[in-house]
């Protein structure tokens, strides 16, 4: 099943691609590859939710967070070459503003690596990186970068 199909059947529309807030694009291609760049959560053009997970936002909260911000990236990657171009996912970098003690970034990230395990199947199955920061732009709780094949 297709990418945009798949996403019809789970009743998820793909937002706006999130503008880019300094110099850099949102996605660049090279050779079968497409980058992204880092994604916040955004929606309608703000963050939902601001703060350190496992301070003012809980893990649940940031888990949830975190699946919007694989969203934007596949927006990303869709108006660059089309989501159905897509073969594999390869690696995803999450990025999680902690709180002093917080070690739980990896089930955070999980947010963006089961929505891309649950519109790619096995071809979603990827690399990943979960880092614990300090800050992330505009006080964002997390950031998403992925890193997909493309036929």
């Amino acid at each position: 099943m297709s990418a945009s199909k798949r996403l019809a059947e789970l009743g998820i529309e793909l937002p706006e691609v999130v503008p880019p807030m300094a110099a850099y694009v949102p996605a660049v291609r090279t050779g079968n590859l497409v980058y992204t760049a880092g994604q916040l959560p955004m929606q309608a053009g703000k963050l939902p939710q601001t703060g350190k997970v496992g301070g003012e936002v809980s893990p649940e909260e940031a888990k949830a967070l975190a699946r919007t911000c694989a969203l934007n990236a596949l927006a990303a990657v869709n108006s660059l070459v089309g989501i159905d171009a897509v073969t594999r996912v390869v690696k995803v970098v999450g990025f999680v503003a902690s709180a002093p003690g917080f070690n739980g970034q990896p089930g955070v990230i999980n947010g963006a690596s089961d929505f891309l395990g649950e519109v790619f199947g096995d071809a979603g199955a990827h690399a990943r990186s979960a880092v614990g920061v300090s800050e992330l732009p505009l006080d964002a709780p997390v950031e998403v970068e992925i890193i997909v094949e493309v036929s």
